[in-house]
This record gives C-alpha cells, sequence and structure tokens, in this order.
C-alpha cells in the first residue's frame, strides 16, 4: 500500500488522507486519493470513519494539502490500528 499522509482540523473532529493512487498507468497523469473521515472516540482510540474519497491530479493535491496547512490543520501520523487505514 502506499505511503500516506494525514491532517486533522484544529478542532480535532474531521481528519483527511492524502495517499497516492499506486495504480496509474504509466504515460497518464499520477493521481492522489484525498479521504475525508471524523474522529470517533479519542484520536487513537479507533479508526476514524471515513465518509469521502475523491480522486485528484497530484499538482491539486499538493495544493489542497497546503492549503488546509494554511488554515490551521496540522500533520499527524496514524496511531490507530487497523488494516482499513
Amino acid at each position: 500500500m502506499a505511503k500516506s499522509y494525514w491532517l486533522i482540523n484544529s478542532n480535532r473532529s474531521e481528519i483527511k488522507r492524502f495517499m497516492k493512487n499506486d495504480k496509474s498507468i504509466d504515460g497518464v497523469f499520477e493521481y492522489m486519493f484525498i479521504d475525508t473521515g471524523k474522529i470517533v472516540g479519542g484520536l487513537g482510540n479507533k479508526p476514524p470513519v471515513m465518509t469521502n474519497t475523491i480522486s485528484v491530479e497530484i499538482d491539486l493535491a499538493r495544493e489542497i494539502y497546503e492549503r488546509l496547512l494554511s488554515k490551521g490543520w496540522r500533520k499527524i501520523e496514524k496511531n490507530w490500528n487497523s488494516k482499513e487505514s
């Protein structure tokens, strides 16, 4: 599975996962999946409930990532155990 990059919003209620689509075909634009999820329980107790996934070109994913950071989102490491996350 591709490496994932996680962000959490300032009130710790929403999370985003950025992950490269490693099944992209050579010669075709590369894409990133951006998953959105809700925190359930305390962060780290349970995996977030993922509610939405979009696929965007890598350059757009970078813009979204940087925009979220500028709006107060913070980088985090995955710290729960789940085969789905």
